[in-house]
């Protein structure tokens, strides 16, 4: 899948776990006669500027699974504290330039999504990480501490991101923004985040993408319509299983 014209290695990695607490298994939960996994890759695999995709796991049913649909496996670690730690590792033994962590429960991930992050650490030299921003029309999401927020300067550079609503809108003319959880990584900075110190606004917030905010790192923030949804519980895969009914029938 090399794409000659792209002046940049970019590989997309899935991090992919059989355990979760809310939904265990839910990686090979079906959808539409395929497993959650399955969407994933065969929607990543549209990206334009992926020279290789990769699923990520340490379970032996997810890589069987992966294998069984055409997907390369790196198998790794079973004690990884997060999904970016298992994306680095993952990693560690490719040459690619940029990284793109590509959520494993999201089966209705968008190809242009994970082309714009790439595509912007490609333009931006300065950031070692990007990822992304969508509009909030809901009321109810800004308010909603499992709905994570954003703000940026205009460099489009992340200033904070946060659970609480933010920014506090004396003026009535305030846009807001949640983000969805997508991001690209410069190799060599991937590999090196688990070791940047935790601070007190990632352990208030619980929020991992504040470590590098804390630690002098830029975070370079792209616009996007697209709209994550991701399967943490039954209930989520049977709403993805709705979302999919109504694309098929429009």
């Amino acid at each position: 899948m090399v794409r000659s014209f792209v002046p940049a290695t970019i590989v997309g990695i899935i991090p992919a776990r059989y355990a979760s607490s809310r939904f265990p298994g839910k990686a090979l939960a079906r959808l539409a006669g395929k497993t959650v996994l399955q969407h994933v890759w065969e929607r990543a695999s549209q990206a334009r500027y992926l020279r290789q995709l990769i699923v990520a796991t340490d379970d032996d049913r997810i890589r069987d699974e992966a294998r069984s649909f055409g997907a390369k496996v790196a198998m790794t670690r079973a004690d990884h504290l997060s999904g970016t730690d298992r994306v680095a590792e993952a990693a560690s033994s490719s040459d690619a330039a940029i990284v793109v962590n590509i959520q494993g429960d999201e089966p209705l991930i968008d190809p242009s999504a994970i082309d714009a992050l790439a595509v912007a650490l490609v333009d931006d030299e300065k950031a070692p990480m990007a990822t992304l921003k969508k509009r909030i029309e809901d009321l109810q999401e800004f308010t909603n501490p499992n709905v994570v927020k954003v703000v940026t300067d205009r460099n489009h550079y992340a200033i904070y991101f946060s659970r609480s609503p933010i920014p506090y809108d004396l003026s009535g003319e305030a846009i807001h923004y949640k983000h969805p959880g997508l991001y690209a990584y410069r190799r060599e900075f991937l590999l090196a985040y688990s070791d940047l110190p935790v601070g007190p606004l990632e352990r208030a917030e619980r929020l991992e993408q504040l470590r590098a905010i804390e630690n002098g790192h830029k975070i370079r923030v792209v616009e996007t319509e697209y709209e994550s949804v991701g399967v943490d519980t039954p209930q989520d895969l049977e709403r993805v299983r709705r979302l999919m009914q109504i694309s098929l029938d429009r």
